[in-house]
């Protein structure tokens, strides 16, 4: 089986948008619950719907990879999801480095999804030394010490940094001198990178602050509904109760 290191996606040798990349595990997930339910063909309305998107814009992504489905049918899943993870390169073994074991990173060990997907943790390192030779998730972590001979070894070409974000971009320096080009970073701060190296962020805290955000949002515009739906006899009370300028006075006629 091939490794991640000597063979590379053609993703974006073949020219297909940012956007559409980041869409393409929302098709693969959703197409493999129907896969595992032996669904045979799914139609782009259908399948749309299970990812989160609307039909014409799925057409359209799957248009970048030749894909157009039959009339009548829609698309076959098994080729779908052959064809959507060949494209990601998950048809290929990635090996995966995760660095900081702490509570997240002892959590993304312990993920059960990353195999079934194509990739394989490695390693797992921690500059903890009382850290050293304990097992996680069945593979024993290693010191930072051996982090460049753990990458050449193992061909990695993807990290995993789960450290305080002090240290991340100690770690993610050093990793990209030993030749890992993709980063899936958890640590709560920005990396700088050279060109060439690719960095996603996850930060859960800006996740729930969106999320906050809308909450806050649903609740003003239900106080205004509210409002709005209030009785008139109620609103114009409310008027008459206040003074010549507007105030409500401190004591109320008999």
């Amino acid at each position: 089986m091939a490794t991640g290191r000597t063979h590379r996606p053609a993703t974006r040798s073949r020219g297909i948008p940012e956007a559409t990349v980041a869409r393409l595990p929302l098709y693969l997930r959703a197409l493999t619950a129907l896969s595992e339910r032996s669904v045979p063909t799914v139609s782009s309305e259908e399948l749309a719907a299970a990812a989160g998107v609307n039909s014409a814009k799925l057409r359209k992504d799957f248009s970048y990879l030749g894909s157009y489905g039959t009339r009548g049918v829609g698309y076959d899943v098994e080729y779908l999801v052959y064809q959507i993870s060949r494209e990601l390169g998950l048809t290929q073994d990635w090996p995966v480095v995760i660095v900081g074991i702490g509570n997240l990173g002892a959590a993304l060990a312990n993920y059960g999804g990353f195999a079934s997907r194509g990739f394989r943790v490695a390693a797992l390192i921690d500059a903890d030394p009382a850290m050293a030779g304990r097992p996680v998730a069945g593979i024993p972590v290693q010191h930072t010490d051996e982090l460049e001979s753990i990458i050449m070894d193992n061909g990695v070409s993807i990290g995993v940094i789960a450290t305080p974000a002090g240290a991340a971009q100690q770690v993610c320096d050093r990793l990209v001198a030993a030749g890992v080009t993709s980063i899936l970073n958890f640590a709560p701060t920005v990396l700088s990178v050279p060109d060439g190296v690719d960095v996603r962020k996850v930060d859960l805290s800006i996740e729930l602050q969106i999320l906050a955000f809308h909450e806050q949002r649903k609740a003003g515009e239900e106080a205004a509904a509210d409002t709005a739906a209030a009785p008139a006899a109620t609103r114009k009370q409310s008027a008459t109760d206040q003074g010549p300028d507007g105030d409500v006075p401190a004591v109320m006629p008999a």
